[in-house]
């Protein structure tokens, strides 16, 4: 029996253009996310994230998360699925830290949660829609990645998710340099989500500095 019908168990995850459907949909989600931003220089890395305004009586979803004390992360896309993420970094790092004493490089991280992400592309189950920008500091100084839901991961010094992407994108692109200060930094990160959402937004940011190689979030207003 042909295994390329219309019920078989491959074919139907495959569009004509032989893009996996289930991955573009997951990507559309993340399209639909809050506008998320990270910035990379030398000396530190920014993860700053929109929070979408919510009931009155309902808190905002938190947006900046600590996976440990030396890596940070942010994500665009459906919160439970972002979550779910959240939580597999922070398991592997605590595997790695209690199997070799050390705390785990940024880069490990990395392909850890881009190999949990392409599992879900191998069976007939809902990719997460989720992507997630990492920001870290180890031995090889400040690293920053994003890992979107086929399991793709890019290493870079600026990066873009969520809703109106390319636009915010754009505004980094043009104003980045490795010499911004911390400050110019969460600055032209509010601009670039501003600029995508054309409205001032409420944003929540985290760094992760190269001297100390430490993670924290920087309190609203600040």
């Amino acid at each position: 029996m042909s295994d390329s019908g219309p019920n078989s168990g491959r074919f139907p995850f495959y569009g004509p253009q032989g893009r996996l459907v289930l991955v573009d949909s997951a990507l559309e989600a993340v399209s639909r996310g809050s506008t998320t931003i990270g910035i990379k220089t030398p000396k530190f890395a920014i993860i700053s994230s929109q929070i979408k305004p919510t009931h009155p009586l309902i808190e905002p979803s938190e947006k900046i998360f600590s996976i440990d004390y030396h890596v940070g992360a942010t994500g665009a896309g459906y919160i439970g699925d972002i979550l779910q993420l959240i939580d597999a970094l922070r398991l592997e790092a605590q595997k790695h830290k209690l199997t070799y004493e050390s705390p785990i490089d940024t880069d490990s991280l990395a392909k850890h949660l881009s190999t949990y992400l392409h599992n879900y592309t191998t069976y007939a189950v809902r990719p997460q829609a989720a992507s997630i920008i990492l920001a870290g500091a180890d031995e090889t100084g400040i690293q920053l990645y994003q890992i979107d839901p086929s399991g793709t991961f890019f290493r870079g010094a600026g990066f873009a998710i969520g809703q109106s992407s390319e636009t915010a994108l754009d505004v980094i692109t043009r104003e980045y340099s490795a010499d911004l200060t911390q400050k110019q930094a969460i600055g032209l990160a509010e601009k670039a989500i501003e600029k995508a959402l054309g409205e001032k937004p409420v944003v929540e940011t985290g760094v992760v500095l190269a001297d100390e190689k430490t993670f924290h979030k920087i309190p609203f207003g600040k």
